[in-house]
């Protein structure tokens, strides 16, 4: 569940190879003691950054108006007070919709969350590949598997819903995978928001040609392997065209959103893309992908720039009144 929707060199996003213990610090998150990158942002700015120095950064490459229209607050959160929300200054993914059947769909989702109908009898699957090259909490890289869901309190029918969300960017999915690589990523995610995120080993490079990306499970299983020639890509103004994707999970029993803003620089949207090359192996995420019956892509969303704000969670109160 992530985008609708830079640079001409080859960008390597490989982050999961760990650093020597000269070249790292320990930290304390959420009661958790992880090594991060030695005068990397997160030892420098403890999620609290001088975007003057952000700005002057040259791998941030775009300029960051986008952020400093959202001030940062110290706020309370499950692992005590920290600064959010968090800040992704230049990222870059590639995110396959599959259709799939909704009786899959429905076995895997938790009452009362129901998939979005996009076809007679098929719901919506979101496959995603994301690289954050600079952000609050240093290099990494994550891999999401959602289900397009329908919009909390809102009872209209879900053709009007799908095309509401297109339209206004907005979508909504519940979270059913989310590895990443980095120690930080997984106890930020697990003990600050409680979404399924574990340790593996994942790659996503663009050059001018070709998307490649890749997964691999921590004790070396094969997942997922992406091949995709890298579509012609269109340049959008700054906060001309923001989407906002809502992950809907419990949190401590209790329903709550979590909304991500995108601001996409440089990409594009292919829909039925027929050269998309997906590897499925013995991994988690491959069991998963087959388990939901995903067939046809439906669309594919590439971004090779793009900014991101992951917000804290926020109590989701349509399902207060909702006998379970």
């Amino acid at each position: 569940m992530s985008s609708i929707v830079g640079h001409s060199s080859v960008v390597s996003s490989k982050t999961s190879a760990p650093r020597p213990k000269d070249q790292t610090v320990q930290v304390e998150f959420g009661g958790q003691k992880v090594d991060v990158p030695k005068d990397g942002y997160y030892d420098r700015y403890r999620m609290n950054p001088n975007l003057d120095e952000v700005a002057r950064d040259p791998a941030v490459g775009s300029d960051i108006d986008f952020f400093w229209k959202i001030p940062k607050k110290l706020v309370d959160s499950r692992v005590g007070q920290i600064y959010a929300p968090n800040f992704y200054y230049r990222t870059r993914s590639v995110q396959l919709v599959f259709l799939a059947p909704l009786d899959h769909l429905k076995s895997k989702l938790p009452s009362p969350l129901k998939p979005i109908t996009a076809l007679p009898g098929y719901g919506l699957v979101a496959l995603t590949f994301y690289s954050y090259l600079v952000c609050d909490n240093d290099p990494y890289n994550e891999v999401s598997v959602a289900i397009i869901v329908r919009q909390p309190g809102k009872n209209s029918y879900s053709t009007t819903q799908l095309l509401s969300s297109v339209w206004n960017r907005t979508f909504y999915g519940y979270v059913l995978a989310l590895p990443v690589d980095t120690e930080i990523a997984r106890v930020r995610g697990v003990y600050g928001y409680q979404f399924p995120k574990w340790l593996a080993n994942i790659n996503l490079e663009m050059d001018d040609h070709n998307i490649k990306a890749d997964l691999t499970a921590a004790d070396g299983t094969p997942d997922l392997i992406l091949d995709v020639p890298l579509p012609p890509l269109k340049t959008m103004p700054s906060q001309t065209s923001i989407g906002t994707n809502n992950a809907i999970n419990k949190i401590d029993g209790k329903w709550y959103q979590v909304a991500v803003q995108t601001n996409p620089l440089l990409g594009t949207q292919c829909l039925f893309p027929s050269n998309v090359k997906l590897s499925r192996r013995e991994g988690p995420l491959s069991k998963i992908l087959n388990e939901l019956g995903v067939s046809t892509i439906l669309r594919m969303d590439v971004l090779k720039d793009a900014q991101m704000v992951l917000n804290m969670p926020t109590p989701l109160n349509a399902f207060d009144n909702v006998k379970l």
